[in-house]
Parts: C-alpha cells; sequence; structure tokens
C-alpha cells in the first residue's frame, strides 16, 4: 500500500500526488492536517526516512516560533508537537512498503517505487 501525506493547498504536494498518478501509482490520500499522524506514526516515518525529528518539520512556520520550539530539541518533543500540531509536519511524505521519501523536490519519491 502507497499513502500520501498531503496538503492539497501545497504545490509540491499537489506535483509530488500528480507525479504519482501519472506513472498509475494511485496511493491512499491521508490529509494530514485533518486526520493527524499519531506520535507512533510520526515515529515510523522518521525511521523509514531515517532523518530526525527537525528534518521533517517546518522550521521556519511562524507556528513552530510561537511554540517555542528549537531546532537543538530532543526529537521526543518535537514528534509531540508534530502530532498536536500537524501544520508543522513538512509535506508531502509518501509512505510505501515500509520505505518513505519526502517529495522535496517531487521527484524524490519515485525511488521507492
Amino acid at each position: 500500500m502507497t499513502e500520501i501525506w498531503h496538503n492539497p493547498r501545497c504545490s509540491k504536494s499537489r506535483q509530488t500526488l500528480a507525479l504519482l498518478e501519472e506513472r498509475g501509482i494511485a496511493p491512499t490520500i491521508r490529509l494530514y492536517q485533518q486526520d493527524a499522524p499519531t506520535e507512533t506514526e510520526i515515529r515510523a516515518a522518521l525511521a523509514a526516512l531515517n532523518i530526525p525529528a527537525i528534518a521533517l518539520m517546518r522550521s521556519g512556520d511562524a507556528l513552530f516560533k510561537e511554540l517555542g520550539l528549537t531546532k537543538d530539541m530532543e526529537d521526543d518533543r518535537l514528534i509531540t508537537a508534530m502530532a498536536a500540531h500537524p501544520a508543522l509536519i513538512e509535506r508531502p511524505v509518501v509512505l510505501h512498503e515500509g520505505r518513505a521519501a519526502l517529495g522535496r523536490p517531487p521527484e524524490s519519491v519515485l525511488d521507492l517505487f
């Protein structure tokens, strides 16, 4: 199964979804801002991406600063913040058969297939 954590207002997210669909891949679309990933799901995505929590965050977003978050905080605190405020999650994330890729640039997700 393939899933995309998608934000239809984001151009990179729309481009990534279109790229998948052009190749005949019909992912499950998770509107992650309305259907927030749990801390467990975020941890699994981070493990599949093989990146620290901060690398999955929109650290330049005003909300990041408003919440008092910093780039040197421990992963547990950042993961809790992402689960509580999914707008902090960088998008899109594509999950496929235990692997994951961040669609920045959109073509980077093609390595999953």
